[in-house]
């Protein structure tokens, strides 16, 4: 089968490879990673995709995820996992809405208590429309944040 991806390394790039391999330097995704692409390297070794899975004890599509990468999007998108674009959660509470919930807990409660509780605060930020609705958990964090 012949690759579409061919993997061609400087020898800046393997040396700071091998670098990687030789100290153990990173996450062992990046370690693999390197090692695969040291072994791919057409001015290397030049092992094929099966051997190199074989050797490395994963899978050949995992090789030619690597390469694919290698190419399309270089040597450090390689080797860095790419940061995620959202959470993947959306937040609860926006800028403005924290910051009501902090000036609500600064204030004093409610009559007929002396302290705020999660719950109670929770239970106030829906009676005041701050948020549809939030657990006291939130709350906590939100508070734990910010102090």
């Amino acid at each position: 089968m012949v690759k579409k991806y061919i993997v061609r390394l400087s020898e800046e790039e393997r040396g700071l490879l091998r670098d990687i391999v030789k100290k153990l330097k990173g996450t062992s995704q990046k370690v693999r990673r390197a090692n695969i692409l040291l072994k791919a390297d057409v001015d290397g070794p030049n092992w094929s995709d099966a051997k190199i899975a074989e050797a490395l004890s994963c899978r050949t599509r995992t090789i030619e995820n690597v390469r694919r990468r290698l190419v399309t999007e270089g040597l450090d998108a390689v080797l860095n996992r790419k940061k995620r674009e959202t959470p993947p959660r959306a937040k609860i509470l926006d800028g403005k809405q924290e910051a009501e919930v902090i000036a609500l807990r600064l204030g004093k409660p409610p009559a007929g208590f002396a302290n705020w509780t999660l719950r109670l605060m929770a239970d106030q930020i829906v009676k005041l429309e701050i948020a549809d609705s939030i657990s006291h958990e939130t709350v906590r964090r939100t508070l734990k944040k910010t102090a």
